[in-house]
């Protein structure tokens, strides 16, 4: 079924190269469909664009306190440059980004593109009528057409579909997909132990069962996200979602054939129970379950402290976690970042996965250079020259390229990579390249290698060989009514769920009222709430047939 819709989607997909004509903004016709376009510049996909005539659009900068935006910052000096567009910022704290992102699209205040959107973030946006159906334009995003298809993503696309049947963000494209969070071990202690790089959680329990013997003081395995972020990667090989991966928390049950609360089922129980059973045991840091730096310190500090010695992370945290190793004055460590790990329901990660997009808001449309700004949007994130430039800045200035092989001009750090740590100019911090709101976006397997350490390659390896996404569940989108009523009815339900698995988790309440806590979500509405999902599911099924 999905492959024969991902069929005919590419059959649709048409040509990439667009035909140049001028003038014209983004109205629809009398059936409510968006009307042709007249374009007064071509874009033809891994080609470079640049606009007739200087253009202006507007755009929502999230500022990180440790690289706050310059004036000075050459970034948007090159992507002026070349194509023509000068970017006007609407600039939000990263504190409190997602809020003052909603409150500004809400007012009707928002600039044109929204950058770091994540796929289900826009449904509450798609509904009100606030953002664009991209949808009905991806015949002028060229780009973004080659590489859903050339990377096997048209279904996944296709599944970010609303229950209006379009879409309304286009998402970050990964040609790999790997889980950004995952674990990461201190290898050289496991080996001195005499435990082998675990595969399954079973693995990791025998093998921070002998770590402890070895230091009894430790409690060699933390997390520093509040548990939300191990809780996600954990929860695939448990059968089950949550975490940061929670979502809406519905879980397709294919006996069934409907979509169960995930919270209730014995997926997530077996993952409770299996945590407990760490707690229990003094293997897990249970202040960083509940802080990130709690009276105890950061778990930085307890990683340099050699307190800590399995823990969440990603590559960047590889990076972080050796320098503080070092800095304490530990020099004989080998830290490894893993696939993670197997459980009782499979060798399960999470589903292929799409990384952060954009959304354009609905004033966008009116823009008598909306096609241009299409164009722009569609280079910036998805040509490979953009996605270059982004990473790396420009060629032959900040770094030299042969054989696939980038290396950073010895006048340039990266310091957040450990490149070229003594160099006077960072290509991030002061040129504003490596940026947090682009980088990573859209990356081919070559341009994510082309950053990270070997290790991470062969975390990529690993995965991908090792592995196994978890299917995609079946769309259920809901209407605006129905977002309404599901957030009224979900919002305390999750909240709820967070509670109880924290207070599982870490001894406060025993696992022997795992029913008593059903019950508690059934009183909460939670029948209700999975009626509005599955009638949405079956509305979309129908859809479809």
């Amino acid at each position: 079924m999905r492959k024969a819709r991902a069929a005919g989607a590419l059959t649709l997909v048409g040509a990439l190269a667009l035909a140049a004509c001028s003038g014209g903004g983004g109205d629809t016709n009398a059936d409510g469909e968006a009307a042709e376009l007249e374009c007064s510049s071509e874009a033809v996909a891994d080609q470079p664009w640049k606009a007739a005539e200087p253009r202006e659009f507007s755009l929502l900068w999230t500022d990180w306190a440790d690289y706050p935006i310059t004036d000075t910052w050459e970034f948007f000096d090159e992507i002026e440059k070349r194509t023509n567009v000068k970017l006007k910022l609407t600039n939000i704290p990263f504190s409190d980004a997602t809020e003052k992102r909603s409150l500004l699209i809400s007012a009707g205040d928002a600039p044109q593109i929204i950058p770091l959107v994540y796929t289900g973030e826009e449904r509450q946006f798609a509904a009100s009528g606030a953002v664009v159906p991209l949808s009905d334009y991806i015949d002028y995003m060229p780009n973004f057409k080659k590489y859903t298809e050339e990377w096997d993503l048209v279904d996944m696309v296709d599944d970010l579909r609303q229950e209006d049947g379009k879409y309304y963000m286009t998402p970050g494209l990964q040609e790999v997909s790997v889980p950004v969070f995952t674990l990461i071990i201190r290898k050289d202690v496991f080996d001195e132990v005499g435990a082998p790089e675990p595969d399954t959680w079973e693995d990791l329990q025998e093998g921070l069962a002998l770590i402890k013997e070895k230091y009894p003081d430790s409690y060699p395995l933390a997390d520093g996200f509040e548990a939300w972020s191990m809780i996600n990667y954990a929860a695939h090989a448990f059968g089950t979602v949550g975490g940061w991966g929670f979502g809406d928390g519905a879980w397709w049950d294919e006996e069934k054939g409907e979509f169960v609360y995930a919270a209730t089922t014995d997926g997530y129980k077996d993952m409770v129970t299996y945590f407990r059973g760490l707690h229990d045991a003094g293997l897990l840091d249970a202040e960083s379950f509940t802080a990130s730096n709690d009276g105890g310190g950061t778990v930085v500090e307890k990683v340099a402290a050699e307190k800590v010695f399995a823990f969440s992370g990603g590559s960047w945290t590889v990076q972080e976690f050796g320098t503080a190793l070092e800095a304490a004055g530990v020099t004989d460590y080998e830290l490894v970042q893993i696939a993670p790990p197997a459980g009782p329901a499979g060798n399960n990660v999470e589903p292929r996965n799409f990384w952060n997009g954009f959304m354009l808001t609905a004033d966008a449309a009116k823009d008598e250079n909306f096609c241009d700004l299409l164009h722009f949007t569609d280079w910036l994130y998805y040509n490979p020259e953009a996605r270059e430039l982004i990473q790396w800045g420009v060629e032959g200035k900040h770094f030299t390229k042969e054989g696939g092989k980038y290396t950073l001009n010895p006048e340039f750090s990266l310091k957040n990579l450990n490149m070229n740590p003594d160099a006077p100019v960072d290509l991030k911090k002061d040129l504003g390249y490596a940026n947090d709101v682009f980088a990573g976006s859209t990356e081919s397997r070559e341009l994510k290698e082309s950053y990270n350490v070997p290790a991470f390659v062969q975390y990529i390896d690993d995965v991908q060989t090792k592995r196994e996404p978890r299917e995609p569940f079946p769309p259920h989108p809901l209407d605006e009514a129905e977002l309404e009523q599901s957030s009224l009815l979900g919002t305390p339900l999750k909240d709820t769920v967070d509670t109880a698995t924290l207070e599982f988790i870490l001894g406060q309440r025993p696992l022997s009222d795992w029913d008593a806590y059903v019950a508690q979500l059934e009183g909460q509405g939670l029948q209700s709430y999975m009626d509005l999902i599955n009638g949405a599911y079956k509305r979309a099924a129908e859809g479809q047939d």
